[in-house]
């Protein structure tokens, strides 16, 4: 690994580009490669022995490229496969996932509090961030509710708008999450309505954005072991195992600019 080496990120699709956003806002002399598996998505409703193998697959891809660290940047891919792709990656790359960072922070600031999580249902239903937090014995109360809504809604466009909004507070209504302190998001299409959540919430909620998380994990792991670029930048690269024109159009909604994606096939 050296410090000019890129930083790989891979997704499901594209909702993980808000983690590539929020690392180059962090960190912007840092060359990233991101990998969006859009042939398979969404991972959500695969088994965990195929998100598996196509994690490992992608993490290949990403060494190959010559990644000095991975950040696995799907929920879904995080709760399957985080510790295979760790074993595999070996010493040769440091590898992140998108749970981690949120369940740390909640180690230091989030004693005695009550958390409430949104994500999809797989995300949800595999109790992966509950078993997490439980586990700190900080006396956290824990509560989860599935959105499924939500991330098909932000792909289509439709948020910051009064069917957005009316849909978001539908959810967060629920008697599952009443009386939550802090809300996680647990979701890479969720930034994108982080605003619209904390409109509604008054600033009476803290909402916890796993892309920010992620990224100032990946900042401060760099930054310990001397490996932030301080030198020239290679251009970023952003790759698809499935190219449509229509993730190119939905790529600047996720990045917050326009990307040239490069066709990628996983298997040939």
């Amino acid at each position: 690994m050296e410090a000019s080496s890129p930083i790989g990120i891979f997704d499901s699709g594209i909702g993980g580009l808000t983690v590539a956003r929020a690392v180059k806002q962090l960190m912007p002399n840092e060359q990233l490669i991101y990998f969006g598996d859009t042939a398979h998505l969404p991972y959500g409703d695969k088994s965990t022995a195929s998100i598996q193998a196509y994690s490992v697959k992608i993490a290949d891809v990403l060494l190959k490229a010559g990644c000095k660290v991975i950040l696995i940047a799907c929920n879904s891919a995080s709760t399957a496969a985080f510790e295979l792709v760790k074993a595999y990656v070996g010493s040769r790359a440091m590898v992140l996932d998108v749970i981690e960072p949120v369940v740390s922070y909640l180690g230091e600031f989030g004693s005695k509090t009550n958390v409430g999580l949104i994500g999809t249902k797989q995300t949800v239903n595999s109790g992966v961030y509950r078993q997490k937090v439980e586990g700190l014995n900080k006396g956290i109360k824990f509560s989860s509710l599935a959105t499924p809504l939500l991330a098909p809604m932000v792909e289509e466009g439709f948020h910051n708008n009064q069917i957005s909004q009316a849909i978001i507070k539908s959810y967060l209504d629920d008697s599952e999450l009443k009386d939550i302190d802090s809300l996680i998001l647990g979701c890479t299409h969720y930034p994108l309505i982080k605003p619209q959540i904390e409109e509604i919430y008054e600033g009476k909620v803290e909402v916890i954005d796993c892309s920010e998380m992620v990224a100032q994990a990946a900042y401060n792991a760099l930054k310990e072991k001397g490996l932030l670029n301080t030198g020239e930048k290679m251009r970023d690269r952003f790759l698809v195992s499935d190219y449509t024109p229509s993730f190119e159009n939905t790529t600047k909604l996720f990045f917050g600019k326009e990307v040239t994606l490069e066709n990628y096939p996983l298997w040939e």
